[in-house]
């Protein structure tokens, strides 16, 4: 797949700029970056880590999405005149003026971005960026980075879990626009769901600005507008070929319509007739891409609604498309309505109602889809809205942005929560992986250790683990960090969206099936090399003694 053009790179940049300008970000940034100016500490050297605490959705792993925007988001960094001026009336009284001609002159070219690749499988605890610069940039740059990774990230993982759920035997369908948080939100949810593994969209804006295919069918509200037949016009349909003469496609629909009821032992005067004129309008509008919704009223009677007008179509040589379904026991109508298709099919030797698809929609949950596979069912693509887009299990992932090292000393937080606690310095990460492919570890090191090998068995600390060691020998080790961002400029290639959709399914692949378990999956070990481990642990015995002398004096 070719990599995004300048022209595509251009409007997502911009996209990015509007989207995330300097000023979204929380005032203490400010502030903060205020005093260190003040004190003269702006240009000391700090490094922050983004990270998040625990696998979301109760789950054994999370996708990293959000990485393209955070490098497009660094290289547009710069305060414009009117941001400094409402700066000026945001801030206490008391600042600086100085200090906003600092601001004004601003930007990223001391900034340095690694990160593990986006679209790659991530676990707890395992920093995913890390942010190098001068003090007060890295730290106006935390909520910013934050709010682009963490939704990113939660969603594309959800999306994922919907397709194991799903299987690879049927197509997704995002369809969450109006149940989204916000415009942005739902553009969002769009790009990321893709990347996570869904195939189509409802969302035109996604297609247009990401390449997503687009796709839908039609609302209960067009079926139900209609009254009679009187309502549809034009009447008549060309056929495929183009002859001149156009056919009367009502009078040939209802002379379908008496061959179905006699098929299937349907009374014809109990068909209604409003709907069969919405059927009739839409398939004349839109004859190629006849797809309806047959639920409006009762789904046997769009179905024979929908089979004479599908089978007045393929006479006149179209492919009409299929149904959607969207109330009810959606398992059982598609075993019915896959039955009358065959049935039609063999009975007026028309093919194409072999291949007709069935669309599945009804407030679709991780559990109601993965319960499609245990029932049998003949749905062919599942749209989801709600639960997929406003990740109902769990509304956020929960990244944080910590500080481990300023001046090449690190720095580490102590909290009385543990889990709060952070891993000082600056850091490697590198994947180990078995003899048959599968990641077993993630092992966590100090930037300046020599990196593990293959074949070399290695002792390291698994985290939550109370200080216990554990020996392993990886047969291959992949180095997780990449240089993606530095001196100003996109260091690393940017990925299009399908070109990172296709890294989610090839990192998803090589994780061993315990792990990816949608209930009770087996825990990925991430562990501290035995130096980082000795590290936290000196940090520790170091903060304590002060502690000790601070009280005693």
């Amino acid at each position: 797949m070719a990599a995004p053009s300048s022209k595509t790179c251009g409007a997502m940049e911009r996209y990015i700029q509007e989207r995330v300008p300097p000023l979204l970000t929380d005032l203490y940034q400010f502030t903060m970056a205020y005093a260190y100016w003040r004190a003269g500490r702006h240009q000391e050297l700090a490094v922050f880590e983004l990270f998040f605490r625990d696998n979301p959705f109760g789950g054994g792993f999370s996708l990293f999405a959000g990485l393209h925007d955070c490098q497009l988001f660094l290289r547009g960094f710069r305060f414009t005149d009117e941001d400094v001026e409402f700066l000026r009336s945001a801030l206490p009284p008391a600042t600086d003026p100085a200090f906003f001609q600092f601001l004004r002159g601003l930007d990223c070219s001391g900034v340095t971005l690694r990160a593990v690749p986006e679209g790659t499988v991530v676990f707890a605890r395992v920093p995913l960026m890390e942010v190098a610069g001068p003090m007060a940039v890295v730290q106006l740059l935390e909520t910013s980075l934050l709010c682009l990774v963490n939704y990113a990230s939660l969603v594309c993982s959800n999306a994922a879990r919907f397709r194991l759920a799903a299987g690879t035997g049927r197509k997704l369908l995002e369809m969450g626009l109006r149940r989204a948080q916000g415009p942005d939100g739902g553009l969002t949810a769009s790009r990321y769901t893709h990347i996570g593994g869904f195939d189509l969209t409802s969302n035109v804006q996604a297609g247009f600005l990401f390449g997503i295919p687009v796709a839908g069918t039609m609302a209960h509200s067009y079926v139900t507008s209609f009254t009679s037949l009187e309502e549809v016009w034009p009447q008549t349909l060309l056929t495929v070929k183009g002859d001149p003469d156009p056919v009367d496609f009502i009078s040939l629909t209802k002379g379908w319509l008496s061959r179905v009821c006699e098929l299937l032992g349907a009374e014809p005067g109990k068909i209604r007739e409003d709907e069969l004129a919405a059927f009739l309008s839409y398939a004349i509008a839109y004859p190629q891409n006849f797809l309806p919704v047959i639920d409006s009223y009762s789904v046997g009677c769009g179905l024979l609604n929908f089979c004479a007008v599908a089978l007045a179509l393929c006479e006149l040589g179209y492919r009409p498309v299929g149904v959607r379904l969207d109330s009810g026991d959606l398992c059982r109508q598609s075993v019915d309505v896959r039955r009358v298709f065959r049935l039609c099919s063999k009975h007026f030797s028309i093919p194409t109602f072999d291949s007709l698809i069935i669309v599945g929609t009804n407030n679709i949950s991780e559990q109601s889809m993965a319960e499609l596979n245990k029932k049998e069912n003949e749905i062919d693509v599942v749209g989801v809205g709600t639960h997929l887009v406003t990740c109902t299990k769990q509304p956020s992932l929960g990244c944080v942005y910590k500080l481990v090292e300023v001046r090449g000393r690190p720095r580490m937080k102590i909290s009385e929560d543990p889990e709060k606690s952070t891993v000082p310095g600056r850091k490697s990460v590198y994947r180990l992986v078995d003899a048959e492919g599968h990641p077993f570890l993630d092992l966590v090191c100090l930037a300046v250790e020599s990196p593990p090998e293959a074949g070399v068995p290695l002792s390291c600390y698994p985290l939550r683990c109370d200080n216990s060691t554990v020996s392993v020998t990886p047969a291959q080790v992949t180095c997780l960090y990449q240089e993606v961002f530095a001196k100003g400029q996109v260091t690393h290639p940017l990925c299009s969206a399908a070109e990172t959709r296709a890294k989610v399914q090839g990192s998803l692949q090589t994780l061993h099936p315990r792990h990816k378990r949608l209930q009770e999956p087996d825990s990925y070990t991430v562990a501290l090399s035995e130096k980082l481990h000795n590290l936290v642990t000196e940090i520790r015995r170091g903060s304590s003694n002060d502690s000790n002398f601070l009280l005693a004096n």
